[in-house]
């Protein structure tokens, strides 16, 4: 099967940008709080639920799988880029990393626990959301916990906005339009937090945390 377009561009360019970005990103995310808050109340309500295991998904170079990690979450990371997960891999020896597509994940139905993913749905194009949103919920056990974050589109119309991203094209989405989807998939939005696009030094875009579970 021939693969999309959009899946080959973005694994060249997270390849080719692997070790500067993974230095960029390694350096902000301990210094941007409320672009972390959500993460540690997924993982307590992950615990709290009973545990199990977790997917990072556009892991890119395991440092927030090592952060669920930390917040002893069971957690592994799947990433397109190969190069990435070699980075991971070498940053974080002890944790599982593999080479993957969150639109097929390779574990069984019904199997995790949680999936986040932090960032990574942003270069999925939106007529490709409800398959891969689709493909969370098989994924997921009956209960199981979905954390998502992206920039924000804040448009009364509109789904989503095209973006130069510095790795290769993305998109800003429109948290309710998400949260939509997410209901036509069979997820019950749980919480959400929405950072304001002054907090934004780069782009002024506002940031989306979107916090879902799967129904039965």
């Amino acid at each position: 099967m021939t693969e999309p377009d959009f899946l080959t561009a973005t694994r060249a360019g997270y390849d080719d940008a692997a070790v500067p970005y993974a230095e960029l990103v390694g350096a902000r995310f301990p210094e941007n709080p409320l672009d972390n808050a959500m993460i540690p109340v997924f993982a307590r309500m992950v615990r709290a639920a009973g545990g199990g295991r977790v997917a990072d998904v556009g892991c890119g170079p395991g440092h927030v799988t090592a952060y669920l990690r930390s917040l002893d979450v069971t957690a592994f990371g799947v990433d397109l880029s190969p190069e990435m997960i070699a980075l991971a891999r070498a940053a974080h020896p002890g944790l599982r990393f593999e080479v993957g597509r969150m639109q097929a994940l390779e574990v069984e139905d019904a199997s995790l626990a949680g999936i986040l993913a932090n960032y990574s749905i942003i270069h999925t194009p939106p007529e490709r959301l409800p398959g891969t949103f689709a493909e969370f919920r098989r994924a997921l056990a009956p209960g199981g916990l979905l954390l998502l974050a992206f920039q924000g589109y804040d448009h009364p119309t509109g789904t989503a906005e095209a973006f130069d991203h510095r790795v290769c094209l993305a998109y800003r989405y429109s948290p309710d339009r998400v949260a939509g989807l997410l209901s036509g998939a069979g997820f019950t939005e749980v919480a959400r937090l929405v950072v304001a696009p002054g907090e934004d030094p780069v782009r002024g875009f506002p940031q989306a945390h979107l916090l879902a579970r799967r129904g039965d």
